[in-house]
């Protein structure tokens, strides 16, 4: 996977995806980031690459042309149109299942703007997914494109030691994680439920079916609708899913 970055803060995104997962990730050659600094396309000596808006308005506007350039950059070297994600509170909220679609993808290009945004007419041409992480505003795309690129990366065969961790967490099946613990088996007075240490595959497997009904019945009980569950299953998170139900009604 080659993930590129259109930025005005190269050193920002790269210092933060150099580390742990990731940063072990590109060294064992699993993964390639490069950032691209649109400043580097300025079309003056100032390397300037805002102006601003017309009809007026707050604030300042990234121009199309040093976007344009960067974007070329990378376009132009790539065996077909690559996918260009532009990090925007006004595009669809990034999800599991969304992570999983662009992990198929050989090349991704994300574009992140600054200031009031990017003139219209470049995303226009460039851009083929709008994609937000959630319903507010940030400074800049940086962060945002950081976060996806975490969450695609982890789908990546043998990014993570264990692959299979990427299949059993949360959001798969539309269920969050079930609780884990590790040693001491005792902590705090809270001992490690006793169905884990039996040894018993079958029946950890059950329990942690169970308590990730529980966990998404209390904590994301919007995901639930999504789920594929037996008519036990139902009749327990409908259990669990009561005291957030009768909270939602008094607020």
């Amino acid at each position: 996977m080659h993930f590129h970055i259109l930025t005005l803060f190269p050193e920002m995104v790269m210092d933060g995806l150099g580390t742990s997962i990731i940063g072990r990730a590109v060294n064992h050659g699993l993964l390639t980031i490069d950032a691209v600094n649109i400043r580097d396309f300025a079309e003056n000596k100032h390397n300037r690459v805002d102006d601003y808006t017309y009809g007026g308005g707050a604030g300042m506007l990234m121009q199309a042309g040093p976007v344009y350039g960067a974007y070329q950059s990378v376009a132009g070297k790539t065996e077909k149109k690559p996918r260009v994600i532009y990090l925007s509170p006004q595009g669809q909220t990034f999800s599991q299942s969304m992570a999983e679609e662009f992990a198929k993808e050989e090349e991704l290009i994300f574009l992140c703007g600054h200031y009031e945004g990017i003139d219209e007419r470049v995303l226009e041409e460039i851009v083929t997914d709008y994609v937000s992480i959630g319903d507010y505003v940030l400074t800049g795309g940086e962060l945002p494109a950081m976060v996806m690129i975490d969450a695609i990366s982890r789908l990546i065969p043998g990014v993570l030691h264990n692959d299979a961790s990427a299949e059993f967490e949360s959001f798969q099946d539309h269920l969050l994680e079930y609780p884990q613990y590790t040693r001491p088996e005792e902590w705090h007075g809270k001992k490690v439920p006793e169905i884990l240490l039996s040894g018993h595959h079958l029946n950890v497997e059950k329990w942690r079916r169970e308590q990730s009904v529980i966990r998404t019945a209390k904590r994301r009980p919007d995901l639930l609708a999504k789920a594929e569950l037996t008519e036990k299953e139902k009749e327990l998170a409908k259990k669990y899913c009561q005291p957030f139900l009768k909270m939602s009604q008094n607020n």
